[in-house]
């Protein structure tokens, strides 16, 4: 296995997690995959970076208020982004989702 492939940011989980939940529930304006990419682009460079290797160890040790402040600034990242996203996109590039 090589170095490093352990290794990730653990509010990338988060926020894919937190856009999917939008999406399903219909909360996204748009459900284009390259429109929720964006938006997870966005809402990440937001964020500090999180770095672990074991997601499980992370959850397991972390106290519940880090916990709770990791998700409010999860949800405002992407709250924040999709707004960005949505400035910036414009309505000229059609919602291609075909799921």
């Amino acid at each position: 296995m090589p170095m490093y492939e352990e290794i990730q940011n653990y509010y990338e989980q988060l926020v894919v997690e937190r856009i999917r939940r939008l999406a399903a529930e219909g909360e996204t304006p748009n459900s284009d995959d390259d429109y929720l990419e964006d938006v997870a682009c966005v809402a990440l460079n937001q964020l500090p970076a999180r770095y672990v290797r074991h997601k499980v160890d992370l959850v397991f040790y972390m106290p519940s208020e880090e916990r709770f402040q990791m998700m409010n600034a999860v949800e405002e990242a992407v709250k924040t982004a999709i707004e960005y996203v949505e400035q910036h996109r414009g309505t000229s590039r059609p919602n291609t989702y075909a799921g």
